[in-house]
């Protein structure tokens, strides 16, 4: 007997097939969102590691360089505080004489050893003004020493300089004449001093020497040195312009002692000028008063109140009265005072606070500069008593 073999049905329904189809494909899409968002929380976690750690090399390298600067300045103050310290005052005392045309004055230097320059200073009856002199009275300084002229010929004595100081009729006053000569070689020096007058007398003069061992070129090369690093710590904020200021001029007192001329105390403290000093200090007094009160305020809003509104004669009148006020005032503190109420009154009327600002400083400069109390350079030019003759 033969059984009959029925054949497997393979077919299904199409609804069924679609059905499995678009839940395969919603799982396909749902695996890849999952994948995709763990990849990016990996990728976010990386990168928030990523920021911590470079947060925190940044964090450890500006520790590392604070550390550094004080260091570096620390060292800086105790190389310098010793050099001045080490170098003693040399205080060398004056020397009286009295010089007439029938009898000179004449000394020797042995003692120079390898120094490169001889500073000399005298006091005497000269005249104030050099330039315009009209007197046939004068004292000669000559400076000479021995020439250089081999082992089997005999030195020969020769004149180096030649230093004419003209006197003044009037004998009641002294003023103090220095100049600076090069040592040409290590022979023996030879100072010479000798009056040309019209009648017989004699002339009392004071006299002191001091020997430096650095060459001009050499102590106008350590200067620009110095004022470039003042500037470059000021300018580049590295610390405080105060501080870079006192860290200048304690470089230049250290310089000043290794070269053999370093200054006394009391030289140093003459070098204060008190008279600018306290005339900054009042007028960062009145500065101060009229920011409390409000001064500098009510002046920009009578300027707003009378330009009524309009550009051009606000900034006008913001232009002159800041001029006007720093002719009198500190120009620098003016102008920051100034600024706030400049730029609030340009967000009212929607302009650009920069091109207002430029032009309130330029004017505080001018005006600073129209006067001799209005900037502190004009109040040290004022204040000299060779520049008021």
């Amino acid at each position: 007997q033969c059984m009959a073999l029925h054949n497997p049905d393979f077919s299904t329904d199409d609804d069924s097939w679609d059905n499995s189809s678009a839940e395969f494909e919603q799982r396909f899409q749902l695996g890849s969102e999952m994948t995709s968002l763990s990849r990016s929380a990996s990728s976010e976690k990386y990168e928030i590691l990523d920021n911590l750690h470079v947060k925190f090399n940044l964090s450890k390298m500006r520790c590392c360089l604070k550390c550094l600067k004080v260091s570096g300045l620390f060292i800086f103050v105790v190389v310098c505080s010793i050099l001045f310290g080490i170098y003693p005052d040399q205080g060398v005392p004056w020397q009286m004489l009295a010089v007439s045309p029938l009898e000179s004055f004449s000394m020797n230097l042995t003692d120079f050893h390898d120094s490169a320059l001889l500073k000399l200073d005298i006091g005497g009856p000269f005249v104030a003004d050099v330039v315009d002199h009209q007197t046939d009275e004068y004292i000669v300084v000559q400076i000479s020493q021995n020439e250089d002229a081999g082992s089997r010929r005999r030195r020969q004595q020769q004149v180096v300089y030649n230093w004419s100081l003209p006197l003044s009729s009037r004998r009641n006053h002294q003023i103090i004449r220095t100049r600076t000569f090069q040592i040409p070689n290590r022979g023996t020096i030879f100072i010479n001093i000798q009056a040309f007058l019209r009648e017989s007398g004699s002339v009392p003069l004071s006299m002191k020497h001091q020997y430096l061992h650095a060459t001009i070129e050499a102590q106008v090369t350590v200067a620009s040195i110095i004022l470039v690093g003042v500037y470059v710590l000021i300018i580049l904020e590295i610390v405080h312009r105060t501080l870079a200021a006192m860290l200048g001029s304690l470089a230049a007192l250290a310089a000043l002692a290794t070269i053999g001329e370093r200054p006394s105390m009391v030289k140093v403290v003459e070098w204060i000028d008190y008279e600018t000093l306290t005339l900054l200090f009042g007028m960062m007094i009145l500065v101060a008063i009229f920011s409390e009160t409000g001064f500098f305020d009510y002046c920009a809003v009578k300027a707003y109140r009378f330009s009524r509104g309009k550009v051009w004669a606000m900034i006008t009148l913001l232009c002159l009265i800041a001029a006007i006020l720093s002719a009198f005032l500190d120009n620098v503190t003016t102008m920051l005072l100034f600024t706030p109420v400049t730029i609030r009154l340009c967000e009212v009327l929607n302009l650009d606070p920069r091109h207002v600002l430029i032009a309130e400083v330029i004017f505080t400069n001018i005006g600073g500069a129209a006067t001799a109390v209005g900037d502190p350079p004009n109040v040290i030019i004022v204040s000299k008593q060779e520049l008021r003759k």
